[in-house]
């Protein structure tokens, strides 16, 4: 006889029948939200379809290259593969960007100058970038390098500052790069919907066609059924372990936008006069590209597994963002405890709920790059890959744990009621 989902969890896991009954009328109440999601969902799956054709990629191009790399053709035309997805230019698609942080690096070091300044229009950036510029003096940063950095921060309701935006560029002659972030990162705020990206580029290159908006994608990737890119952005770099990896690619990162930026980083990444003519492949080109094209359909299992965390939160009295029914773009689910051991416990439980390392105690730690202690959930499969189920959070007030990830809906659900169903026994909720 079928078990039903209930009895598998009641009888496996031992989950709670209470808090199996509580899924249940959670999934009533997501179901409809689940039918936008697949629509967008399709459509990418077809326009990354459509780039691979368009490319005529063949199994020729999983073939390994050593050494310099010199004519790896599977390399050169992922990157065309890439362009063709984000609609822009040119991209630079490479194992060798070890993160979304690195990526970021890249492009700004390689199109930046002593005594230009950047100009963040989203507030304070994602914690790792601090120490590339040099909010937090860190040895090698643009700010060793000459270069400036301002900021205007996000309006209270989480819009921009277009009267502060213009002054700066009028003001300041000097700032040659606007910084958009997309993703919360470790904020509390709605992410950056295309719309809103599109307006506000459109904006600055009324006021200044010549500086370069930059976007931070991470997170963002196949949200919606274009990229910032496609809406304006000259420039902008992600992770291949976050959404645009599809759980496949065992690391790297992107850079993508106009070509003469791009080529700009690619002589950041390896050096002057070479670019992006070198740099073997060691023998993962296939997982890169077989990543991108599962990642339409993983990143929105990702995203239900959000949607699902933030009603069942909800429902149980705490302060979430975004709620189930408002519009994302990113895959982070932020959960405001303003407990810390309530935030450990829930990190904790989605350690527990791992396909990998899910007899392993995460603790806090001093990661490198970021100010506080961070704590981080991760049973995955490639290390760091925040596609895959992970929750973190740095340890600071008022305690908000991000979710994010989950190569399969039905992962990110489980895991999420065993972190649930652990804060129980440990009496920091009650149902």
């Amino acid at each position: 006889m079928l078990k039903t989902t209930k009895d598998y969890l009641y009888n496996e896991y031992s989950i709670d029948e209470s808090i199996c009954d509580l899924a249940e009328r959670v999934e009533d109440d997501i179901k409809g939200e689940f039918v936008d999601i697949d629509k967008i969902k399709e459509y990418n799956q077809y326009k990354v379809l459509k780039a691979f054709q368009n490319n005529r990629v063949s199994d020729s191009h999983f073939t390994n290259s050593t050494g310099y790399g010199y004519g790896d053709i599977g390399r050169d035309t992922l990157d065309k593969v890439y362009a063709d997805v984000f609609r822009c230019e040119d991209a630079l698609v490479r194992p060798h960007i070890v993160s979304g942080t690195h990526a970021i690096a890249v492009a700004l070091f390689g199109n930046l100058r002593p005594s230009d300044t950047i100009l963040s229009v989203t507030g304070m950036p994602y914690d790792t970038l601090e120490s590339i510029i040099g909010i937090e003096e860190s040895p090698g940063s643009l700010k060793e390098y000459g270069v400036k950095y301002k900021q205007v921060d996000l309006l209270s309701d989480g819009g921009f500052d277009y009267e502060n935006i213009k002054k700066n560029l009028l003001d300041d002659n000097t700032i040659r790069l606007i910084e958009i972030q997309r993703s919360t990162g470790y904020g509390w705020r709605p992410s950056l919907t295309l719309d809103k990206i599109k307006e506000v580029i459109s904006f600055i290159k009324s006021i200044r066609s010549d500086v370069i908006c930059f976007a931070d994608n991470c997170y963002g990737e196949f949200l919606d059924i274009d990229e910032p890119t496609g809406v304006g952005a000259d420039l902008m770099a992600g992770s291949l372990i976050k959404n645009p990896g599809g759980g496949i690619a065992p690391t790297g990162g992107y850079i993508a936008g106009k070509k003469k930026y791009v080529e700009q980083a690619s002589y950041r990444l390896t050096s002057p006069g070479i670019g992006r003519e070198c740099g073997s492949t060691f023998g993962v080109m296939r997982q890169l590209y077989q990543g991108l094209f599962l990642a339409p359909h993983v990143t929105m299992e990702a995203l239900k597994g959000a949607v699902f965390c933030s009603r069942l939160f909800e429902i149980l009295g705490y302060e979430v963002s975004p709620k189930y029914k408002d519009k994302r773009s990113d895959i982070i689910q932020a959960i405001k405890f303003n407990n810390e051991d309530a935030l450990v416990e829930f990190c904790k439980g989605i350690q527990k709920g791992s396909p990998v390392d899910s007899f392993v105690t995460t603790e806090a730690w001093d990661m490198p790059g970021y100010t506080d202690k961070v704590i981080m959930a991760a049973g995955a499969f490639i290390q760091g890959s925040s596609i895959e189920l992970s929750a973190d959070a740095p340890i600071r007030p008022p305690f908000i744990a991000y979710l994010q990830g989950g190569l399969t809906y039905e992962h990110s659900k489980i895991g999420v009621l065993i972190a649930l169903q652990s804060m129980i026994k440990k009496g920091i909720i009650s149902l």
